[in-house]
């Protein structure tokens, strides 16, 4: 079995921070989202991996190299365009041949792994395995209408759900699935969509089966997507030693605080789950709950919980909490100096700042 996995697009609706990263690099608990599904599809015992990228960028190539920290072997599949989840697969089939293969879109997360949807696909004998998650705004993603234990159609962001859930990013195929991405077309957005594959295979007799997942799965899509699901990787992060970091002064750390090498604390509460990269120095600060601080940030005289601080970012001397934030790279917060006071801000296109 091979691996299919999903690291181009454009990331708008995560922008300004997509503007100068790809949104699968963003880190969630300080390791970029794309990491978590290269780490999961090894654990299933997969040893090749296609990565979709986008043609005018090899951004992700320099990031993840030849996949051997992996133990896999990685070939990238440049897409000129995004024309759909359907149009990756047809473009990757030089590389699956016949093979069974999982899809995997990478800028999604799932709590243990993939190992069972493989399992089940291939003790089923099914031509198409789907994973399936409760949700809240179903309409949102392709949505399966179910009877009794079978998926009897598909259908793509209907404006009338008919059923709670969300068919999941994660697709498991044999060959078949060329019958139907060769036989679909483009929908009205010009894509070829991936319910109408599904929608083709159930049609034509083929096997679909699914499994409901039983613990959570996001999309990080949106901002409070990438929130969520820190929240819930930290939540599950097991404890560690904190080998190569100090911890300063009249400090006090209470629940699972990881803190990687090089990083200082320094009179400072820290109250878990939380996270703080190499070199960040936390000085005079408070830091809550369900953040995760990346590398070589520096926080003083400052409050941060429920947040996202990607890196080199110098967050110092607010008089407000920050709470429920993403700061993008190299991000600055600083008290202003002088009088008058005033709020002075520098955005980036699509930046949004809320000032209680």
């Amino acid at each position: 079995m091979k691996a299919l996995i999903t690291a181009g697009g454009r990331g708008t609706r995560l922008r300004p921070i997509t503007h100068t990263r790809n949104k699968h690099l963003i880190p969630i608990a300080n390791k970029p989202i794309l990491h978590y599904a290269l780490e999961y599809v090894a654990e299933a015992g997969i040893r090749e991996a296609g990565i979709i990228v986008n043609a005018d960028s090899d951004e992700v190539q320099r990031a993840l190299g030849d996949g051997s920290r992996w133990g896999l072997r990685l070939r990238y599949i440049p897409q000129e365009a995004p024309l759909g989840l359907a149009h990756c697969i047809k473009i990757s089939r030089e590389f699956l041949g016949d093979e069974p293969f999982v899809f995997y879109l990478g800028d999604n997360m799932v709590v243990g792994g993939i190992r069972r949807f493989v399992e089940e696909f291939r003790s089923r004998g099914s031509n198409c395995h789907l994973t399936l998650s409760r949700v809240r705004d179903p309409e949102r993603f392709g949505v399966p209408e179910i009877r009794g234990d079978r998926i009897v159609s598909v259908e793509e962001k209907p404006a009338a759900p008919k059923s709670g859930y969300a068919v999941a990013g994660i697709y498991l195929y044999d060959r078949t699935v060329f019958e139907a991405v060769d036989a679909i077309r483009p929908s009205a957005r010009g894509e070829l969509e991936i319910s109408d594959v599904h929608q083709w295979l159930l049609e034509h007799g083929r096997r679909v089966t699914f499994t409901e997942m039983t613990g959570w799965w996001k999309d990080t899509g949106l901002p409070d997507d990438l929130l969520e699901a820190n929240r819930l990787i930290l939540d599950h992060m097991p404890a560690r030693e904190n080998a190569g970091a100090s911890v300063e002064g009249n400090s006090t750390l209470v629940g699972r605080v990881i803190l990687e090498p090089g990083a200082r604390v320094v009179n400072s509460n820290i109250r878990g789950p939380v996270i703080i990269g190499e070199r960040t120095v936390v000085e005079d600060s408070y830091i809550g709950p369900f953040t995760a601080i990346h590398h070589d940030c520096l926080i003083r005289r400052s409050e941060v919980e429920f947040s996202i601080v990607l890196a080199n970012c110098r967050i110092e001397e607010i008089g407000i909490r920050i709470e429920g934030s993403l700061l993008g790279f190299d991000a600055r917060l600083l008290q202003a100096r002088g009088k008058p006071k005033t709020h002075r801000f520098i955005l980036g296109d699509q930046g949004t700042v809320e000032i209680a």
